[in-house]
């Protein structure tokens, strides 16, 4: 296994806390962000700007058809983002496939780039009614990009038994708290920071910087 890694970048407080992570243990990172047609497409925007200072270099994908085959609040901005009240149900900015489909995008990248190790920051703690986020279809997804690249891919995934108090103190012990919680866009309006406020995204990160910042 080779010490270069590809980090799956969105510009929000997880991928780029997963970003640090994989700065300081692989000896070459790069990162790939996707253009799905999301509605908080500033996310990129402030991707390519974390990369810049990280000193990393960033490739962006674009995919155009997700919007048409996925009814869903990220792609469509006359839905009205919601959370499920329901047990077991995802909320509505659930977008179908959409990490298979960048890991795929992730493993085909890296192959050419001669990268074994993927990183994504994904997590079932916080985020257990996305079927994409847990760590069974992680093990699954890894043996099928070995399968049908025929390359030995290792997926790395950090931040997945940790919730989101967890994540804020991993950026702290990486000495880049205060720089994700002013320069990240978790929020699904695509305001920088502390975001809307409002949003599902919004309450779930200030929730957990507020309970780290309690225990601390």
């Amino acid at each position: 296994m080779n010490r270069k890694a590809l980090v799956l970048l969105s510009g929000g407080q997880d991928s780029t806390t997963c970003l640090f992570w994989a700065k300081k243990n692989f000896d070459h990172v790069e990162a790939i962000g996707f253009n799905y047609g999301q509605r908080h497409k500033k996310e990129l925007q402030c991707a390519l700007e974390i990369t810049k200072n990280a000193y990393i270099k960033y490739y962006i994908v674009n995919i155009n058809t997700l919007d048409e085959i996925s009814q869903n609040a990220l792609t469509n901005k006359n839905i009205d983002i919601r959370n499920s009240q329901k047990e077991g149900v995802p909320p509505n900015t659930l977008v179908e496939g959409r990490n298979l489909l960048f890991l795929t995008y992730a493993g085909i990248y890296a192959k050419t780039q001669d990268i074994s190790n993927i990183v994504m920051g994904v997590s079932q703690t916080d985020y257990s009614n996305y079927p994409d986020c847990r760590n069974e279809f992680i093990i699954s997804a890894q043996e099928t990009l070995c399968l049908a690249t025929n390359y030995q891919f290792k997926l790395h995934v950090p931040l997945m038994w940790k919730s989101k108090a967890e994540t804020w103190a991993l950026a702290d012990k990486l000495g880049v708290l205060e720089y994700i919680r002013d320069n990240t866009i978790t929020c699904y309006n695509g305001i920088i920071g502390q975001g809307c406020g409002e949003c599902p995204a919004c309450i779930l990160r200030r929730k957990g910087l507020d309970l780290y910042l309690n225990e601390k």
